[in-house]
């Protein structure tokens, strides 16, 4: 299944403007360039594919922007201004009817029942083995709920949650062909939000409906990247003018400022957003835990899952590892004690107590340079249980060759870590 942007055309006139950024070759410094000559802006793009559920042939393919030319501007726009990110891999479920409460709260891990107009959660949706199928977030917006998740999970998230549908006044509809995802981050996001219309700003755990540009636009607070966070739902079909609205959005106080530009919106690529995510100790479906998993593996047990609530599919399982108190393996963060980069699929493995390497332990999942611990490398890693006390020594394999790298629970780099979410709410 392709589901690729409606943004392309909108991604080359950034690419294009940038090139007339970029300051014209200079025959005298550079000995053999030619004069007057303006540096192309490369625009790049990366493979999203993710393999298809259980009994289908369904393989969804889309494209992110790894980078609008340089990595570097597009991460100061998220730790200093507001970067805006194309999610073309999201999918929109919307639930309706007057019983789509009671119906979810007995499906999902999350408490959904106490929902009311305008708040968010995230949760699973797990299978009868208590693999998580999807991992979602759920908006309650009044008339109707609406589920945000991977694209490729849509339809089968519908599917099977309508086996479970019988007399219930509730309807599942997969409106992703229809929907599109943008992402805005940054201290300036709110502001910026502001500018281009939107009269209703999300807070932490909230979700709005209000108009970006005139264009109706769902907002959901998701500070993903360790910054104010909102992820923009908005149909498809006109999704280019929200782009161009929030890209545009100009304060008129800013007109002598000649900073001004660093607080605008830029438009970003995954390379500099999976910098970001990583530095929070935000991991993601399909990338750092799946299909394959269990709640208590993925490192976002308690974000996701409520033991104060009644039954639900696959709840027997995750109430029986709760109890047990530790899974097989669980997603930790990982510090190589060198500048060493692992990269995804690298092994980590056990450090003996003579210093040698022992057998194989994990996998690493993710990794970045952080510019918050001066490019210093991170990592996560799905590694046994046993070895994600933090302060483990364990080896990984990183840029062929071995270093020491100590393992713990999944945190966030940024300063103020753990209080962000208690900061300053408003937008």
């Amino acid at each position: 299944m392709l589901h690729d942007s409606p943004l392309r055309a909108h991604h080359a006139s950034f690419a294009a403007a940038e090139a007339e950024r970029v300051p014209m070759l200079n025959a005298e410094a550079r000995p053999g360039a030619a004069t007057g000559r303006r540096l192309a802006v490369a625009l790049e793009y990366l493979p999203y594919a993710v393999p298809p559920t259980e009994g289908t042939n369904d393989t969804l393919v889309c494209e992110f922007v790894g980078s609008f030319g340089s990595v570097e501007p597009e991460y100061a726009a998220i730790r200093r201004g507001a970067a805006l990110f194309d999610a073309a891999q999201r999918g929109t479920i919307v639930v309706s009817g007057s019983e789509r409460r009671d119906f979810l709260q007995r499906m999902v891990t999350q408490d959904v029942k106490t929902l009311s107009d305008g708040m968010c959660r995230r949760s699973f949706w797990l299978n009868r083995k208590g693999r998580i199928e999807a991992d979602l977030v759920i908006a309650e917006l009044g008339d109707v709920m609406e589920i945000y998740l991977d694209a490729s999970r849509a339809a089968s998230t519908v599917a099977s949650l309508r086996e479970f549908v019988f007399s219930e006044e509730v309807s599942l509809e997969d409106v992703t062909a229809t929907r599109h995802h943008l992402e805005l981050h940054g201290p300036n996001a709110g502001r910026i939000l502001a500018l281009a219309g939107a009269t209703r700003i999300p807070a932490e755990g909230e979700a709005a409906r209000t108009t970006v540009a005139g264009v109706p636009v769902v907002l959901v607070r998701s500070d993903t990247l360790g910054e104010r966070g909102w992820t923009i739902v908005v149909e498809r079909r006109v999704v280019g003018d929200v782009w161009n609205a929030i890209v545009s959005a100009r304060d008129p106080l800013d007109a002598e400022d000649p900073n001004a530009h660093r607080r605008r919106a830029r438009p970003m690529g995954w390379h500099a957003y999976n910098i970001a995510r990583v530095e929070a100790g935000t991991p993601l479906f399909f990338i750092d835990f799946g299909p394959t998993n269990l709640p208590h593996e993925s490192g976002v047990l308690r974000d996701r899952v409520s033991f104060k609530k009644g039954c639900y599919l696959g709840q027997e399982v995750v109430a029986r590892m709760e109890s047990l108190g530790k899974p097989k393996q669980i997603l930790a963060h990982v510090r190589p004690l060198r500048d060493l980069l692992p990269v995804a699929g690298g092994q980590v493995f056990e450090r003996t107590e003579d210093g040698a390497m022992g057998a194989q332990i994990g996998t690493i999942t993710s990794s970045s340079l952080a510019p918050m611990l001066s490019a210093s490398p991170i990592a996560f890693a799905m590694v046994r249980t046993r070895f994600a006390e933090a302060g483990t020594l364990v080896i990984v394999n990183a840029e062929g060759e071995q270093c020491e790298a100590t393992l713990g629970p999944l945190h966030s780099v940024l300063p103020g870590a753990g209080t962000r979410a208690d900061q300053e709410k408003r937008p």
